[in-house]
């Protein structure tokens, strides 16, 4: 066969345009925000009897628009620095995405993607800020921040191993707690509590990715917190999470913040000893790639659990 055959035959067929920008975003990553303000608006519904659909959609679509936002910032800027190979079918590149390294679109493009991402979330968030007041700006404005910064230059926030707090902070904190205000107008314990184990499988999901690239990563410099504390210590990291995710749960309950129905996150217990055990198997790509897809499947079902048990306890 002749080279420009063989050429042909390992170009990758582009997709359509939406498709194209649906894996530049990984679209499938934004049901992690989605539930993050879920969680806080039925807190709010379950502890004030407070909801408005059209609060709840605009903090929904602005949190998803900043996370596709910092996706493709994310990427351009890992692939600008060298930490993701241009070669497509290189072993340094895992995991979906990479439409910059197949051809689909320029690094260029990919950046100025995210920052219409951006503008749209930050466009949504003032109108909760003309609506709610300025806590939602102040919140806000720090989730651009973190979600810019998080591998933008110069913070390049998750390069000096701070990743992992920020997912927790901008997810747990940031993203349940704003929603509970944009609804109550007022912060709550039971917001902040809600906040901590949503905030962690989110962290949770972020250190199973970094788990997966960890010696890549440690040779192009990116110190992640997986990279500092080496892969046997991640593992840990991450199995201390997910349990501390479920012991909040319970003292919730105990404490009078959450219904008893909130128990019922242990029905997805399975599921976080299941991605533990993927990764503790070692540096395996195709495993921790099932790892990852289940830290975020976790993370979701874990969410709708507790919306269902504060509006179940709200019903009735």
């Amino acid at each position: 066969m002749s080279e420009t055959g063989s050429a042909t035959v390992n170009q990758p067929t582009r997709p359509g345009s939406l498709a194209v920008w649906m894996q530049a975003s990984r679209a499938w990553t934004l049901g992690m925000p989605f539930m993050c303000v879920s969680v806080g608006t039925f807190t709010a519904l379950y502890t004030t009897g407070q909801f408005s659909p059209w609060k709840y959609l605009l903090a929904a679509v602005a949190a998803m628009a900043l996370q596709a936002g910092a996706n493709m910032v994310n990427d351009y800027y890992d692939f600008v620095s060298g930490t993701d190979s241009p070669d497509w079918q290189s072993p340094e590149n895992f995991g979906p995405g990479l439409v910059i390294q197949r051809g689909f679109l320029k690094p260029e493009e990919v950046f100025r993607g995210g920052l219409f991402s951006f503008v749209i979330g930050i466009a949504l968030g003032l109108v909760l800020v003309y609506l709610c007041g300025w806590p939602v700006l102040v919140l806000g404005l720090i989730g651009v921040f973190g979600s810019y910064f998080y591998t933008g230059a110069p913070l390049t926030l998750a390069y000096r191993g701070l990743g992992d707090f920020m997912v927790f902070a901008l997810m747990g904190p940031g993203y349940v707690m704003g929603a509970y205000y944009v609804q109550a107008l007022h912060f709550s314990w039971s917001a902040f509590v809600a906040s901590i184990p949503i905030g962690l499988l989110c962290s949770g999901v972020l250190q199973a990715n970094n788990l997966r690239d960890i010696d890549n990563d440690a040779a192009h410099g990116k110190r992640t917190m997986a990279v500092i504390i080496g892969r046997i210590a991640a593992v840990k990291e991450l199995r201390l999470s997910n349990l501390f995710a479920y012991l909040v749960v319970l003292f919730g309950v105990l404490a009078g913040l959450f219904p008893w129905l909130a128990l019922v996150v242990g029905i997805t217990i399975p599921h976080a000893r299941e991605e533990v055990r993927l990764v503790s198997e070692g540096p395996d790509a195709e495993r921790h790639n099932r790892a990852m897809a289940l830290s975020g499947q976790l993370q979701f079902e874990f969410g709708a659990v507790l919306v269902l048990a504060f509006l179940l306890a709200h019903l009735l």
